[in-house]
């Protein structure tokens, strides 16, 4: 499984029937919707190639040209040359600046759709001058804080990373939610996304613990959360007070004392979003604070799909994460085309042209379209496009394993599922 730092997207209005130079192997239909499905012929007569542009805004030069251009590729596979969609493709150099550029020349040439810019910079700069002029923007960037009207972020984001754990929480049984979370933007964001979850499914507020890096600061985080002093004190008090007697009969009682059982915490589900040495010690100071994995799941990002992130330390954990099978037909064809395997977030430029391929006319884009419930089926699976800027997105949920990750639940693959 791949790793996708803070991203995410999904559909079932098809993009199939592209005769083009890609397989078209990412769904079968469109349904708008409660009607019947509604086939769409990509590939027939439409307005001429000058009438359909899709800008693309990229950052082709800078610090992060190398993923610009395989941002670039993975559009141009969806949307070649000479297809009734052409691809405008413009630098912004990777920042908000040239952004801000970018998006003037997009609309100078008269585009109608913007797929990117990759970062929230860059969007948050792109996005007053793409609503002042009626252009939609799929934006690459996780950071939901940028959606509107208009502007849908399309990375895959905290907010469905966790909607899809709590509804996994859920259906085993577990309603008690806390969080241990480093105070960082995401961490921060992971917290706020549990918050709006747990509200969403009437649940009570999740007991929230933020920390600095160091072990100091998250092993008085983890102290305080578990309420250790307060389920550890009345044993300990009595201990105290058999052993203070100075008699045989007070040691032995102090000693089977020290066997009473520690009430648990008052939460069975903990959410974690620590990577590397910071979620290894977590993973060392929770069994000293009585906090017992065998009846509190833990819970964390989709950065735990790679190894690299430590994850190793927590076994047992749950992430979500788009499932890596769902993207195993873009990943031939972009082998074919281009000679290697995509890398990470090639998805989103993918899957964004496919549907900019669908939605746009040539008096701009069918919002209806864009917007129908059914959603999309794309190179991450099912996702779609809130009329208010959000995108849900049908994730797959994994248990970590000394192994790897085992898929535990498989992605939704409609609306109306618990978790999107």
């Amino acid at each position: 499984m791949l790793q996708r730092a803070f991203l995410l997207l999904v559909c079932t209005l098809t993009v199939t029937g592209c005769a083009d130079q890609y397989s078209g192997r990412y769904g079968s239909g469109s349904q708008f919707g409660t009607g019947n499905p509604q086939q769409l012929d990509l590939a027939g007569a439409g307005p001429q190639v000058s009438a359909r542009k899709v800008a693309i805004l990229l950052p082709l030069t800078g610090a992060r040209a190398d993923l610009g251009v395989v941002l670039e590729q993975a559009a141009q596979l969806a949307l070649p040359a000479g297809s009734n969609s052409n691809l405008d493709i413009i630098d912004t150099a990777g920042t908000a600046g040239g952004a801000v550029l970018a998006a003037q020349a997009a609309l100078r040439n008269g585009d109608k759709v913007i797929l990117g810019p990759l970062t929230s910079v860059e969007t948050a700069a792109v996005a007053p001058i793409a609503r002042s002029a009626g252009v939609n923007v799929l934006a690459f960037t996780n950071d939901t804080s940028q959606s509107q009207s208009g502007i849908w972020t399309i990375g895959v984001t905290p907010d469905q990373q966790i909607r899809r754990l709590v509804a996994a929480a859920l259906g085993q049984g577990k309603t008690q939610f806390a969080a241990l979370l480093p105070d960082t933007d995401f961490g921060r964001a992971m917290a706020n996304a549990l918050k709006k979850a747990t509200g969403a499914n009437g649940l009570s507020p999740p007991t929230v613990h933020m920390h600095a890096p160091g072990m100091g600061s998250i092993t008085s985080a983890a102290r305080d959360l578990s309420d250790y002093a307060n389920r550890r004190g009345p044993i300990d008090a009595k201990v105290k007070a058999a052993r203070a007697m100075g008699t045989a009969e007070g040691r032995r009682e102090a000693q089977e004392l020290l066997k009473t059982p520690i009430p648990p915490p008052k939460f069975n589900v903990l959410l974690l979003a620590d990577t590397g040495d910071d979620l290894r010690e977590i993973a060392a100071v929770l069994p000293y604070y009585d906090v017992d994995r065998s009846a509190v799941q833990v819970v964390g990002p989709a950065l735990w799909s790679s190894a690299a992130s430590g994850s190793s330390s927590i076994l047992g954990a749950w992430y979500a994460a788009p499932d890596s099978n769902a993207r195993a037909n873009f990943e031939q064809d972009y082998a074919v085309k281009y000679g290697v395997p995509p890398p990470p977030l090639a998805d989103l430029a993918f899957d964004a042209a496919s549907i900019a391929r669908v939605i746009v006319a040539p008096q701009g884009v069918d919002l209806v379209a864009l917007t129908q419930p059914a959603g999309f089926v794309g190179a991450d699976g099912w996702l779609a496009f809130l009329p208010d800027g959000q995108v849900r997105r049908g994730l797959a949920v994994f248990r970590v394993e000394s192994a790897g990750s085992t898929m535990i639940e498989p992605a939704p693959q409609s609306s109306g599922t618990p978790g999107l």
